[in-house]
């Protein structure tokens, strides 16, 4: 039986043999490139995306994935989120964080009874889903894998990082048996997790050092590296380690990075150790600069960091812990968004200064 069948049959045992798709609610970088595996897989897929060039380029070309994973063209139908139609059991939502609350309200007609969401997103979204549909019906996963949106139709796929899926209460079940083994076909090595939370926290920590080394136009390895800025990056990341561990979340490590070496205890060789393995696996990525990065100085649009990184403030004032690095950098990001402040060592260096007010 494939893995394909396996997951339809879970999904909807009162007709074993349908091949009912899955909905791909956002077909970009993380959507894209996880869909066109899952095709390969026999699984099929219905791809949603809210830019109409590139659902027409779907539909009219297929999608392509390039990069060092291979070159592949997989063919699906494509629909502008106000065109889906029908009931549907299982949506992949990759859409950027910041865009969540919009998208899930959109998807919440379209769910069958026995309909689930799974969160293929940075940032805590899985909440945001959770207010929304119930958490019994939403699904967490991390990913930290290598991909852009080059251009309508084509995905580039540009290395592998972590690929982790799991429930919200931690109780494995059918359809995130079925959906792991689907998630083998695009990585062998991912992971179905009893601590899903544990991954989402340690990728906020990770995601808040991606985010300041796009205050740059270096390279997330070269930044990194630099003596110079560790010791700001290492107090931003613990800010965060801290409203984790006040939690009681126990961090998982993932592609180099282990976060336990940001927590208050940590020793400096310990965090110096970890600054050394993510900037080596950085340079064996060929993907050298973050989607952060990309959004900033290639499309010239909204991060999401007021998703992704903003929500670790207020959980952090819950339980009275300051977050006066963790809040610059939002404010740095929000002026280079603006275009107030270019991305130089100059702009990063501002993360150092402590002062209230603008930065």
């Amino acid at each position: 039986m494939s893995v394909a069948t396996q997951l339809e049959e879970e999904s909807y045992p009162e007709q074993p043999q349908a091949l009912a798709p899955l909905v791909i609610w956002g077909a970009g970088a993380i959507g894209g490139a996880i869909g066109a595996s899952f095709i390969e897989a026999g699984q099929p897929v219905i791809f949603v995306d809210n830019v109409a060039e590139h659902v027409a380029a779907i539909n009219l070309h297929g999608l392509r994935i390039t990069g060092p994973m291979g070159d592949k063209t997989v063919h699906a139908q494509a629909f502008l989120p106000e065109q889906l139609e029908g009931l549907h059991c299982g949506v992949l939502l990759a859409v950027k964080s910041h865009h969540t609350a919009a998208a899930i309200h959109q998807i919440a007609p379209l769910l069958a009874p026995e309909g689930y969401v799974v969160s293929m997103q940075n940032g805590l979204n899985e909440r945001v889903i959770a207010d929304v549909i119930g958490a019994e019906r939403t699904v967490g996963a991390f990913l930290n894998f290598g991909a852009d949106f080059l251009e309508p139709g084509v995905i580039h796929h540009g290395g592998r990082g972590a690929v982790v899926i799991g429930e919200l209460d931690g109780i494995t079940r059918p359809r995130t048996e079925a959906l792991y083994r689907l998630l083998q076909h695009f990585d062998p090595a991912a992971v179905l997790t009893p601590n899903i939370w544990g991954f989402l926290w340690a990728k906020m920590i990770y995601g808040a050092l991606l985010f300041a080394t796009a205050l740059t136009d270096d390279s997330i390895a070269d930044v990194l590296a630099m003596p110079r800025f560790r010791p700001v990056l290492t107090q931003l990341a613990r800010e965060i380690g801290a409203v984790a561990h006040a939690q009681n979340i126990l961090l998982e490590g993932f592609d180099g990075f282990d976060p336990s070496a940001f927590l208050p205890n940590a020793t400096p060789e310990h965090t110096q150790q970890s600054f050394d393995d993510m900037v080596a696996h950085n340079r064996r990525s060929a993907k050298s600069h973050s989607g952060i990065w990309r959004d900033l100085a290639v499309r010239k649009r909204q991060t999401e960091i007021d998703a992704q990184i903003a929500p670790a403030i207020d959980i952090g004032i819950g339980f009275n812990l300051p977050m006066p690095l963790t809040t610059r950098l939002v404010q740095l990001i929000h002026r280079v968004e603006r275009g107030e402040l270019p991305q130089t060592f100059e702009t990063l260096a501002r993360l150092e200064l402590h002062e209230t007010g603008t930065p």
